[in-house]
């Protein structure tokens, strides 16, 4: 049989549990009032939808893409361009930072957060080059 005097010690006779109408009431809103923390929350979901914005300067080329476009007679139309933009806005919203970008007419490396096409390579060598240091593809067709 066990000693109750240790028994006692060891384990605590606890008899009641604290109130929790105290807490409760502390913790409680009241009409009209929001939390802290749906304030932090609210203001972080802004931040993040502000920061990330379809990109409204337009596409920049690279004195590098320029000359690339030029050797290899890649024409950049009104519909590649809108290709071009769309897909550099849907990079940014997942995060893209250096991508490839593919489309009918071409392949273009573009550097996402400044909205610069760094080089274009056109579709009959898109298969003879290889695509290094990039996060991201996206095709456009």
């Amino acid at each position: 049989m066990a000693n109750p005097k240790i028994n006692n010690i060891l384990i605590p006779n606890v008899t009641s549990l604290p109130s929790q109408k105290k807490t409760d009431d502390v913790n409680k809103l009241k009409q009209g009032e929001t939390s802290e923390f749906k304030g932090l929350l609210d203001s972080q979901v802004e931040e993040q939808s502000s920061s990330v914005q379809p990109a409204s300067k337009g596409i920049q080329l690279s004195t590098h893409a320029m000359r690339r476009l030029q050797e290899r007679n890649i024409t950049i139309d009104k519909d590649e361009y809108t290709k071009l933009q769309t897909a550099m806005d849907r990079l940014k919203l997942k995060g893209g930072q250096d991508s490839l970008v593919i489309t009918g007419k071409a392949a273009y490396i573009v550097d996402v957060p400044k909205n610069t096409i760094v080089t274009a390579i056109d579709k009959d060598s898109i298969g003879e080059n290889v695509f290094t240091k990039i996060d991201s593809t996206i095709l456009m067709n």
